[in-house]
């Protein structure tokens, strides 16, 4: 499917054309990547690195378009169906030379339309704090903030104990529970990390969690009561740092000895695993930040938005 528009209007025979990426739009989307962040030069776009990948497994769960103008690519948009009511928007490009024509609005119509087709009822993207541009493209192509979060990284460590007067427990059961009450999950929307696409924040439910018991590994907190849940979603190597990371999909707790508790629990299941470093992802509030901080589980400089549209 694709069409033609002018101004971000759809409108027969002028312009531009979405359409399928293909493998031979790389150089061109190389190009137009490297320059949409040329102001932070310590910022490398990751979108050269997976466009091809992107390409040779689009399928009935995954579309990835461009906008085609004056016989080049000039934009770049992928949707990815995560379940069967949640997709996920990313990669949201346009070329610095084609900005305000209407390209990232048609690229997303084209997508939220895909996704519709497929079942999806809300449609969700994920912004780092710094990125103005992309902040203001999502909200005029029809996403509203929704949650942010930061990312922190305990460091493995064999030795890592409970704090006195906590143990951790693998109860999945346990861990839902205090999830389901905590400030956390309201903070975040009830988003945790994907089961399935690293960077994609879809909603943690029961089954999800006891999924992730067996496959993986879930935390519960115990002190008086269930204090904090983590859960490991999958181990993965990060390509800018050539490190293996063990990646969790969410941390929760009420307060910094069961925080201590729980992330000695992560390093210690992340050196069991030989991982070279950790990604949790945890609620961007004031407390949950501090605590993490200090336990020193070594807190990202800045948080990232996840922003929704109702597909509905």
């Amino acid at each position: 499917m694709s069409w033609v528009f002018a101004a971000g209007r759809r409108r027969p025979g002028m312009d531009a054309t979405v359409r399928q990426a293909r493998a031979d739009d790389y150089d061109d989307v190389a190009a137009f990547a490297d320059a949409v962040w040329a102001d932070r030069p310590d910022t490398a776009d990751y979108v050269p690195d997976v466009f091809e990948e992107w390409v040779a497994t689009d399928g009935p769960d995954q579309h990835t378009v461009v906008v085609e103008a004056d016989g080049a690519a000039a934009g770049l948009c992928q949707a990815v169906l995560l379940t069967d009511t949640e997709a996920w928007f990313q990669g949201i490009r346009v070329d610095p030379d084609y900005r305000g024509r209407g390209f990232g609005s048609a690229m997303v119509d084209h997508l939220f339309e895909w996704a519709r087709e497929r079942g999806a009822t809300v449609g969700r993207n994920m912004v780092f704090s710094w990125n103005d541009a992309g902040l203001g493209q999502s909200l005029a192509v029809g996403f509203e903030p929704t949650t942010e979060f930061r990312w922190v990284h305990p460091a493995p460590d064999p030795d890592a104990a409970a704090t006195d007067g906590y143990t951790v427990t693998d109860d999945p059961d346990a861990a839902w529970q205090y999830w389901t009450d905590s400030d956390a999950r309201t903070a975040l929307a009830g988003l945790a990390l994907d089961l399935d696409r690293t960077w994609a924040l879809s909603e943690l439910t029961r089954e999800r969690l006891h999924g992730l018991a067996d496959e993986q590994a879930v935390f519960a907190v115990r002190g008086d009561g269930t204090r904090g849940m983590a859960a490991r979603v999958r181990e993965t190597v990060d390509p800018g740092a050539d490190e293996r990371l063990a990646e969790y999909a969410v941390g929760a707790w009420a307060d910094a000895d069961a925080a201590r508790a729980l992330f000695a629990a992560v390093r210690a299941d992340a050196a069991a695993l030989d991982a070279d470093g950790t990604r949790v992802l945890i609620p961007e509030t004031p407390r949950h930040v501090a605590e993490a901080a200090a336990v020193r589980a070594d807190v990202a400089d800045w948080p990232d938005f996840v922003l929704s549209a109702d597909l509905t």
